[in-house]
């Protein structure tokens, strides 16, 4: 009843100021349930052990996760009565492929409600009902999308953004598999596959886009912050098969293996990108200015980290590659939570007006 009240409470404090302040959420920003989700549920319960959520440490903060769930989807609902949806989330072809955060924002929620809160495994479960139809109309959209790629000129924008669509795909089946009992199997094969498709057709898409920009000295300024998902959907993918027993260990053993050499390419990238930044911006505007779009590093470091965490090595090299991944990665993780937390503080005294829940997604 605690919780309960604590849920209701946040949810309308929340809610009530992007009401007052007539903030309208920007598609991507559901990101940052996404992220704290997978903090919570994947690296922090993983690190800390049960002990994390008996002592209900877990459960405050699976309530502050659930009320920004409930909050940013009164704000969507609000902008679709108030006229505004389509012009916020749909009228730009590649911001589209943002509401894919909607759906996995919505798995990771109803994921946390069914573990943690049993007594309100029934929401759990409307939810798992719920973000399937909204993850069949997303899908839809995405591959209307696509087909029209060329007119849209997303191969001149392409960035991790596409991949939103393989993310909210195996989130559904870690969503299923968590609120139902036996799911039928052919469901997860389907599931998991039409994942891993999605992933080859938007890399496709985000390889030829960076092929023909293959200047080095582009990085600081064409590089994008959603690029890290090019492993973290590859490691929701693995967790999305561990769960569901879909394909066979070696081949989860191979997608871990891809993971990590995506994981490393992707952040070598990132940390050139920041030192071009800093020389080109400084420090203050090249790396500490907040954008939302940031969430998705978070959440590809937790996803990254919980995968690792459920693999099971097969030689000594990858049971070294898993410790001190588990060993470190919670600090990094944290780390990063920290500061991204005091970035968006500090923004929204900056800038009251323009809280920076609302910034322009151009860099997405």
């Amino acid at each position: 009843m605690l919780y309960f009240i604590l849920l209701i409470i946040l949810s309308a404090l929340m809610t009530s100021f992007m009401i007052m302040k007539g903030v309208y959420i920007k598609t991507s920003t559901m990101a940052i349930v996404m992220a704290l989700g997978i903090i919570t549920e994947g690296a922090l319960s993983n690190y800390f052990g049960s002990k994390f959520f008996t002592l209900g440490y877990g459960k405050v903060i699976s309530i502050i996760i659930f009320s920004l769930w409930i909050s940013f989807f009164i704000s969507i609902l609000t902008s679709l009565f108030h006229h505004k949806f389509i012009e916020k989330h749909y009228n730009d072809p590649l911001n589209r492929f943002g509401m894919g955060t909607w759906i996995a924002g919505t798995s990771i929620s109803g994921i946390l409600l069914a573990k943690h809160f049993t007594d309100l495994l029934f929401v759990a479960k409307i939810l798992s009902l719920f973000n399937g139809g909204l993850w069949t109309i997303y899908i839809f959209i995405c591959i209307k999308t696509l087909l029209i790629a060329q007119r849209a000129q997303l191969l001149k924008k392409a960035h991790g953004i596409l991949l939103l669509t393989t993310v909210s795909t195996q989130s559904i089946v870690l969503l299923l598999n968590t609120v139902w009992i036996d799911l039928p199997q052919i469901l997860n094969v389907c599931l998991v596959t039409t994942g891993i498709l999605l992933y080859c057709i938007s890399l496709f898409f985000i390889a030829k886009r960076y092929v023909s920009r293959s200047s080095t000295g582009r990085v600081a300024t064409h590089w994008n912050n959603t690029n890290c998902i090019l492993h973290g959907a590859l490691s929701i993918t693995g967790l999305a098969c561990i769960t569901s027993q879909a394909i066979d260990p070696e081949m989860i053993l191979f997608i871990w293996a891809l993971a990590c050499l995506m994981f490393f390419l992707v952040e070598g990238i990132e940390i050139y990108r920041m030192y071009e930044r800093i020389k080109l911006y400084g420090i203050r505007e090249g790396i500490l200015t907040y954008d939302v779009s940031q969430w998705s590093r978070l959440f590809t470091f937790a996803m990254f980290y919980t995968f690792t965490s459920y693999v099971e090595p097969s030689s000594k090299l990858q049971a070294i590659v898993q410790h001190t991944t588990l060993l470190t990665g919670i600090w990094v993780i944290l780390s990063l939570c920290l500061a991204e937390l005091l970035m968006l503080f500090f923004s929204s005294i900056a800038h009251p007006k323009t809280n920076q829940i609302q910034r322009s997604e151009q860099s997405l």
